[in-house]
């Protein structure tokens, strides 16, 4: 008697697990449209995202590449004041940076928006490029100090 009561209520037990377990078609479209609305909505924050964070940055590299510009300019100014021979040193030095200058400018316009790993990987070649363009400038502005 006793294994069939067990028995009679294991049987109930899963069956109604079961049954409550289980969703309707209905429900299950439901879901599934909610799932995707959510997913739809995270991937357009992440693009907004993407986007705001490409356009801070370039709006920083272009402000460092006026910054630069305005060192030419300066620099220029500078070494007419030079020795002939010291200043066509200087002169060549700033085409150099001028024309380093003028590449990264060309590089973050030509950037095409593609993927967050690509956007990395840029970013970060980039910034390298950019330190030593600045060294550069530091390194020229100590020499016309001299």
């Amino acid at each position: 008697m006793k294994k069939i009561v067990l028995t009679l209520a294991a049987f109930v037990l899963i069956t109604g697990t079961i049954f409550t377990a289980c969703n309707t078609p209905s429900e299950k479209v439901e879901n599934a449209e909610i799932n995707a609305q959510k997913a739809n909505d995270d991937l357009n924050t992440a693009k907004e995202e993407y986007a705001n964070e490409v356009a801070e940055y370039r709006q920083e590299i272009a402000d460092k590449i006026e910054a630069n510009e305005k060192s030419i300019a300066e620099f220029k100014v500078k070494t007419e004041n030079q020795k002939k021979e010291a200043k066509a040193d200087y002169q060549k030095k700033i085409t150099e940076l001028e024309e380093k200058n003028s590449a990264m400018k060309m590089k973050m316009n030509d950037y095409k928006e593609t993927s967050k790993d690509e956007w990395k990987k840029f970013k970060t070649e980039f910034e390298h490029d950019m330190t030593e363009l600045g060294i550069a400038f530091a390194n020229l502005s100590v020499n016309s100090t001299k």
